[in-house]
């Protein structure tokens, strides 16, 4: 253990060197940095803003032999309650780059999915318009291939630049990406994606508006956006809607502490309060098991658990 908090403040000191004392923080509260508003702490917590420190970060944590963990906005992970040991790596700063040219978007991992769709609008290019009112990062939203309403991003990605483990630089097309359902070529390479390029199409400004007006009533009036959450909390059963077997199974409220399956949408885990994540980890068996019994289907979670209970 004390050799284990040597790494820690050598690696401290050494990512200190070059980012500010502000972007480098020991014993950070993860509730702080996930939209379920829960998360016990992380040894370190880094924010690199450009790519050169993201490289230097990375490679500065390989180094050292610290485990690392990378997120995003916190949107759809589950934090457990004793936080996270090692290196926590957000990206949710990287936000050098959103520029555009002809049809094509150049954006950082960091932007908000809502402020790129609002960006790709302005500029009068469609193709963006599902991912109005999905929550997270960029980069998060390509690491999951994020998708809503028939639209997901491996429509639109053309190419990724990510930072591998050792602090290497590398290039992706979108042929090259794996996509797939909730999924990408970067589940299984972990290696963390820093920048995106888009291609869309020119389109009229007042239909793509009207269409993210639509989504974003839509999304407003269906999901419990009032409280903290991590998104949809199970992947969509083959044949099924999850939301709907739960609600059927008679689930629409249950809670465990102040974890609470939402009644406004029973595909929702939500905070209510103050949950701790053995709360909701409780609340997610006890639904699994449920829905199985009464309908014979396994839900499997969308959302990512991390850390020690």
């Amino acid at each position: 253990m004390e050799m284990k908090k040597l790494n820690i403040e050598a690696l401290h000191a050494e990512l200190l060197t070059q980012l500010p004392v502000e972007r480098v923080r020991k014993q950070e509260e993860l509730k702080y940095h996930t939209t379920f508003k829960i998360g016990g702490p992380a040894d370190i917590f880094v924010e690199p803003i450009s790519m050169d420190e993201l490289s230097f970060t990375l490679k500065t944590i390989k180094t050292h032999n610290i485990p690392l963990t990378v997120i995003g906005s916190g949107s759809n992970i589950l934090v457990k309650d004793k936080g996270i040991r090692g290196a926590v790596v957000s990206v949710k700063e990287m936000m050098q780059i959103m520029d555009c040219k002809d049809q094509t978007l150049y954006v950082g991992a960091g932007y908000m999915l809502k402020d790129v769709s609002e960006f790709a609008w302005s500029q009068g290019l469609t193709g963006l318009e599902f991912a109005i009112g999905i929550p997270g990062t960029l980069g998060g939203a390509v690491f999951m291939n994020a998708g809503a309403y028939d639209g997901e991003m491996s429509h639109v990605v053309s190419r990724v630049r990510a930072v591998a483990f050792d602090g290497t630089i590398k290039e992706y097309d979108v042929k090259d990406l794996d996509f797939g359902y909730r999924h990408s070529v970067f589940h299984d390479n972990h290696e963390v994606i820093a920048e995106i390029v888009m291609t869309l199409t020119e389109g009229n400004q007042e239909a793509i508006k009207a269409r993210m007006d639509e989504l974003t009533e839509k999304r407003e009036s269906k999901q419990p956006l009032e409280f903290a959450s991590a998104g949809s909390t199970f992947k969509r059963p083959t044949g099924y809607y999850a939301g709907t077997l739960i609600e059927q199974t008679g689930l629409k409220g249950f809670s465990v502490g102040d974890a609470q399956v939402s009644e406004k949408h029973a595909g929702f885990v939500i905070n209510t309060g103050n949950a701790s994540a053995h709360d909701v980890l409780t609340l997610i068996k006890e639904v699994q098991q449920r829905v199985h019994d009464a309908h014979g289907v396994h839900l499997e979670p969308e959302v990512r658990m991390i850390g020690e209970d």
